[in-house]
């Protein structure tokens, strides 16, 4: 017996009705990376390993899908490698791609590339699919897509006052009215783990701390008592407790840091200019605990979720990496972006039925198919149709009219035009409401987009 045909684990057909309403997400976000002056690039799927390796932390470096080398390259497998229990030499001996985990590397290195070609600042956007080989689970995939809006070449705030703009007006227009856009600053992030004693341990204790969402402060608590002394581990606990940390009460313990004071200093212009301008119809918080844990991040960063419970997690991220190019050997080049998570954005539209019902029609309007000589009266009718945007299906084969029709509700169309024997000889149609059984003859010359 032969098994049933499936697509590898943690990836995902697309049938056309869903489909349909991805490509509605994603024209929303295009249009709006276009409004906001975004230029649209590609990078190609596969990136060399040493473009891709030491840029996410020793946690997504574990996650990268690496290709197997072909030909006689296979032949430079360092198998000694193995017995030496060197597994990660033994890998990089057989692999010189693979696959992009994310979108930025691969622009930090497009534009050290390109450097000579592109107009500086340089504003960009990205619609592509990446991979990572995490364990898959609710709203987490090994290969989706993500929808990246980056700045490169300039430290203006600003910039990060218009990508919250963006994300907002993005948002807004899908129809999520309860997001809440949390902020924070790795400079503040470092003056926080200097201050309770994990300033020689940052990276761990940013990656932990970025968990505090998912498994809450106790097991944060817990995670880092393995890599610290009880009274770091005290003092972090004790600040945690407290609610409301805001940026008043952490200028006054940060007083004596160069890079507290300039953390504070950028997120208190973010959120007065928002303030003062009411340009957001949103919530913005500061949140101490928002970490997000890629080690590329330098400055602010931000990560949208649902202010009302959600198992989904985040919808989107990003934040500002000040020496992401200088890995290609492109020096002071600051940059700044977000990405929508879309597969997760279609998932709690669909909770919250945020789509509009018209995606749910495959084509507009069917032709009931009498026969060839009937179809070569109504081919002009068709293409003038078509010509004004209306999205008609002819039915392929001469069969009867319920075989037709049924075919039609399968696709919840809303209109079929029907030119039966008598409607020849009058040279008129039948058009009828596929919804409401409603039905009128018209002539042919009086056909036009109007009627549907």
């Amino acid at each position: 017996m032969s098994k049933t045909p499936s697509n590898p684990k943690g990836t995902r057909d697309f049938l056309p009705s869903n489909l349909s309403k991805r490509n509605y997400i994603i024209d929303i976000i295009k249009k709006n990376f276009l409004s906001f002056g975004f230029l649209q690039i590609e990078t190609p799927a596969l990136e060399r390993n040493s473009t891709l390796s030491g840029k996410y932390g020793n946690e997504g470096d574990k996650l990268i899908f690496k290709i197997l080398n072909s030909g006689d390259k296979i032949k430079k497998a360092n198998f000694s490698a193995i017995k030496k229990n060197n597994f990660l030499e033994f890998t990089n001996s057989i692999s010189e791609k693979g696959l992009r985990y994310d979108l930025t590397v691969p622009l930090a290195r497009f534009v050290a590339q390109h450097q000579n070609e592109l107009i500086f600042p340089f504003k960009r956007f990205q619609i592509q699919n990446v991979w990572r080989a995490d364990r898959p689970q609710h709203g987490r995939f090994q290969e989706f897509t993500q929808c990246d809006a980056d700045i490169i070449g300039t430290n203006s705030i600003f910039q990060e006052i218009e990508l919250i703009k963006l994300y907002d007006t993005i948002f807004s227009e899908l129809g999520f009215n309860d997001i809440i856009f949390k902020i924070n600053h790795r400079k503040i992030l470092n003056a926080f783990a200097n201050y309770v004693g994990f300033g020689n341990k940052l990276t761990d204790f940013i990656s932990i701390l970025d968990k505090t969402d998912k498994i809450g402060v106790n097991s944060v608590i817990n995670e880092l008592n393995k890599i610290s002394d009880s009274k770091s581990v005290s003092k972090l606990s004790s600040l945690l407790a407290k609610e409301n940390i805001t940026i008043e009460k952490l200028k006054i313990l940060f007083n004596a840091s160069d890079n507290g004071k300039r953390g504070i200093e950028d997120i208190n212009t973010i959120l007065n200019f928002i303030s003062k301008n009411n340009c957001i119809k949103n919530k913005i918080q500061f949140d101490l605990t928002l970490a997000r844990g890629l080690n590329y991040y330098t400055g602010t960063i931000l990560e949208v979720n649902l202010n009302s419970n959600s198992s989904i997690g985040s919808l989107g991220g990003g934040g500002r990496y000040d020496d992401l190019t200088s890995f290609f050997n492109l020096k002071n080049m600051s940059g700044v972006g977000i990405s929508f998570g879309l597969d997760r954005i279609f998932m709690q539209m669909e909770l919250q039925g945020l789509f509009p019902k018209y995606l749910n029609h495959n084509f507009d309007i069917i032709v009931i198919n009498f026969g060839i000589t009937y179809l070569e009266k109504l081919y002009p009718i068709i293409n003038k149709l078509r010509n004004a945007g209306k999205k008609i299906d002819i039915y392929p084969d001469k069969v009867k009219l319920n075989k037709q029709f049924s075919y039609a509700n399968k696709h919840n169309v809303n209109y079929a035009i029907i030119m039966g024997e008598d409607e020849y000889k009058k040279e008129e149609v039948i058009i009828k409401n596929m919804k409401s059984g409603s039905q009128s003859n018209y002539s042919i010359k009086k056909i036009n987009p109007e009627l549907f």
